[in-house]
């Protein structure tokens, strides 16, 4: 130690000194087996002067950089203010990550392409929020149903159709699909879809995914919700979805799945359930859809009318392109007004004369080139909603009062800068250093309709749902995965975590609840009985049973495994970090990672022993290796498990039909979920793991703190912040750290209200 450097502006030097720290605190260092260990008033000293230097040299270099809005704070923004509903997201370059999050403001840079992507979406924004037409489209109703070509191609092959004119699906997820070719949307906008079915020759509900897709290259498959259809009993189900030019709609039914020999069948005389589609409407587009909210803010004092058609009925053409004039008396003074009014929007707060020379310039040089003065605005419009101004936060150094408080609030708990009382940042109450008004607003949130888009971001980050796409698990060992399965995954987590803190419960809930938030695919998916429909609900567990918590969830579970295995190792550095807040150190040089079809081990936890012989590993394995143990119960998918799947042709059969099909994996070895904690503590089985983790409800405070703070804040913390997050715990330890105590104690925190 005596050649360490002391300069801990030095970020290599500040990193051993505070790992050196840590370790000595938490008992690590000296080794166990040294017997001239530090005693309590040591480590107190070591606490006292090496922590302080440690805090002050943190001290003067922590805060948020200057910090660019994120592609999906963008577009939440956009949309907002301009009453919009385009998905920008997926336009704009793909942000940059530190460590979980991609809203730390030193991974968010700004290239070329970035710049001409804004550029563009701002756009596609004005585009959207102008009117196309001086008249509102006439909304029609058009009733939907597979094309005759299709019905005389598929009845008697793979369709039924009965009397009463419906088609009969006997399986999904196959061909032919429920495409409703005759449904495909000329203009974009807000649409009223209904469809009309239910269960034919069965006695439950048939549930259907409904699906919206295009034939245009590149277009997303978009999933619009989840629908049950009653048995033997007509049943009309509605949804009012914005839908782009050419998208069609799909459903697909679940549960009814295509049994062996099917296609030598007769379907007329088939006795296996299914699903009796009768019809759809496709109703819009709606006219409280179109146009934006944001069309006064462009366009007042601005008379704009559009060119009458030489034929007025070529208005309802699916090729009709209108044309308009702008009218406006003073040109001049129109801009100005526009400048100050939209200028204001991009700004968040009032814009001056010298602010706007520029952009009046601007429109000054396109109108000199010829560009009409729609095209004009346009212009001026993209320019300020792609300027540094808009893109990057403008915070405070300092302590952040009133509206720059607000605003960093709404963009942690709402996701979006766009809310009309945050433009001009003077909201009644949040003047000054009055802070009466924090408490209720973050509970006005925390209840809002938005506050879902927090929790979407939040999860995705935190708990990496991001990548619930990232792999696909083999279909010969995992034939249970389908598109209702994974879509369900994903709605269970959210739902867990939004209903943690809207009832304010105890953060050990994370780990251990005696709950979930579960559908009929999820509760036959885990062996929940007594649990019908699509619609996920709170749901009492068994006590036997091994869920409850972020760690039996299915979505937890498949984003920590690849397609076909799953890998301590992985999954227990996960749990460290999401759940527990700890980094363990990478691993040393050269050191080849562990592969699990080695030959000569039957199981990873094999091949993890003869790794970890290696002195240079047993350290940090013997941190989380454990952790990832007591995960193998479940399988890459979410599935409870006492043995592996394998592939293996010599291994025992398995007797199971999955999707009425036999399944071809075999039998693998026996799960093995024992462990040991760093501590000495032992657990034999996932329950025991659940228990020991959730008795330890501070160090689970303590990280899911540092997960709120720095989403919240677009920074990583460091050492100087330890003080206060142990401030924010301790405020909440009463009261068994309840999650929603955490989120107001961490809005109300000095690392919050900084930059």
């Amino acid at each position: 130690m005596d050649k360490l450097s002391e300069k801990l502006e030095d970020p290599e030097a500040f990193a051993t000194w505070e790992r050196i720290y840590e370790r000595a605190i938490n008992g690590e260092m000296p080794p166990q087996k040294v017997k001239d260990r530090p005693g309590p008033v040591e480590l107190i000293k070591v606490r006292e002067l090496l922590g302080g230097h440690l805090s002050e040299a943190h001290s003067k270099v922590k805060g948020t950089v200057l910090r660019r809005l994120n592609r999906r704070e963008y577009e939440n923004t956009m949309n907002d203010l301009f009453g919009t509903r385009l998905r920008l997201a997926d336009l704009l370059p793909e942000d940059g990550h530190s460590h979980e999050f991609n809203n730390i403001g030193s991974a968010l840079g700004l290239s070329m392409e970035h710049l001409k992507q804004y550029i563009h979406a701002a756009g596609l924004i004005f585009d959207q929020t102008v009117r196309q037409t001086h008249h509102p489209y006439k909304q029609t109703t058009k009733k939907i149903n597979f094309e005759e070509r299709e019905i005389n191609q598929h009845v008697g092959k793979s369709w039924k159709r009965l009397t009463n004119g419906a088609i009969v699906h006997f399986y999904g997820g196959g061909y032919p699909t429920g495409l409703l070719r005759q449904s495909r949307v000329q203009r974009e906008g807000l649409y009223k879809i209904s469809l009309t079915g239910y269960g034919y020759q069965t006695d439950k509900a048939v549930t259907c995914l409904i699906q919206a897709e295009s034939y245009e290259p590149g277009s997303p498959k978009l999933h619009l919700g989840t629908a049950s259809f009653l048995p033997k009993k007509s049943t009309t189900v509605e949804l009012e979805v914005w839908l782009d030019h050419g998208y069609m709609i799909k459903f697909d039914p679940q549960g009814i799945y295509r049994v062996p020999g099917f296609e030598h069948m007769n379907p007329n005389t088939y006795k296996g359930k299914g699903f009796a589609f009768i019809g759809a409407e496709v109703e819009g587009p709606l006219s409280k859809g179109y146009p934006g909210t944001g069309y006064d803010y462009i366009f007042e004092g601005i008379d704009r009318h559009e060119v009458e058609p030489n034929h007025p009925s070529n208005r309802e053409k699916h090729w009709y392109k209108p044309k308009f004039e702008l009218i406006c008396e003073d040109e001049n003074k129109t801009i100005q007004k526009f400048l100050f009014r939209v200028g204001s929007l991009a700004f968040r707060q009032s814009v001056t004369n010298e602010e706007m020379e520029d952009y009046f310039n601007l429109f000054g040089d396109e109108r000199k080139k010829g560009e009409s003065l729609e095209s004009a605005l346009k212009t001026v419009f993209c320019a300020l909603f792609s300027s540094p101004r808009f893109l990057y936060l403008n915070e405070p150094l300092l302590n952040f009062k009133g509206g720059a408080l607000a605003s960093r609030l709404h963009l942690f708990l709402a996701r979006s800068l766009g809310h009309k009382e945050l433009v001009n940042q003077d909201m009644d109450g949040v003047k000054g250093n009055n802070l009466k008004w924090l408490r209720p607003q973050t509970e006005m949130l925390l209840h809002a309709k938005s506050f879902e888009r927090f929790i979407e971001d939040f999860t995705n980050n935190w708990l990496d749902l991001r990548n619930i796409d990232f792999t696909s698990p083999d279909r010969v060992l995992f034939p249970e995965y389908d598109l209702y399965l994974k879509t369900s995954m994903l709605k269970e987590t959210r739902a867990f975590v939004q209903y943690l803190f809207k009832e304010n419960l105890p953060v050990s809930n994370f780990v251990k609840s005696d709950f979930a938030m579960l559908n009929e695919r999820l509760a036959q998916h885990y062996g929940v009985p007594g649990v019908t429909g699509h619609e996920i609900r709170r749901v009492s567990l068994p006590v036997d049973l091994p869920r409850g918590g972020l760690l039996a969830q299915a979505s937890v579970l498949k984003v920590t495994a690849n397609g076909t295995n799953t890998s301590p190792v992985l999954r227990g550095v996960w749990v460290m970090e999401r759940i527990l807040g700890q980094m363990p150190s990478p691993p040393p040089p050269l050191i080849s990672g562990v592969e699990p079809d080695i030959r000569g081990a039957e199981t990873l936890r094999d091949l993890l022993e003869k790794h970890r012989s290696m002195i240079s590993c047993q350290g940090c394995h013997a941190k989380f290796d454990p952790l990832g143990f007591a995960l193998e119960s479940f399988n890459p998918i979410g599935g409870y498990r006492e043995n592996y799947r394998s592939l293996n042709p010599q291994a025992p059969s398995v007797e199971k039909k999955v999707r009425a099909q036999v399944v071809r994996y075999k039998q693998g070895p026996l799960v093995d979920a024992s462990g040991h904690f760093v501590d000495g503590a032992h657990f034999t089985n996932f329950k025991e793991f659940q228990n020991a983790l959730a008795g330890n409800e501070k160090t689970l405070a303590r990280a899911f703190v540092q997960k709120l703070l720095t989403f919240g804040t677009g920074r990583e913390l460091g050492f100087s912040d330890k003080d206060e997050i142990d401030r924010i715990i301790n405020k909440c330890a009463a009261n068994k750290y309840r999650v929603g105590d955490l989120l107001h104690a961490v809005v109300a925190s000095t690392i919050f209200q900084s930059k």
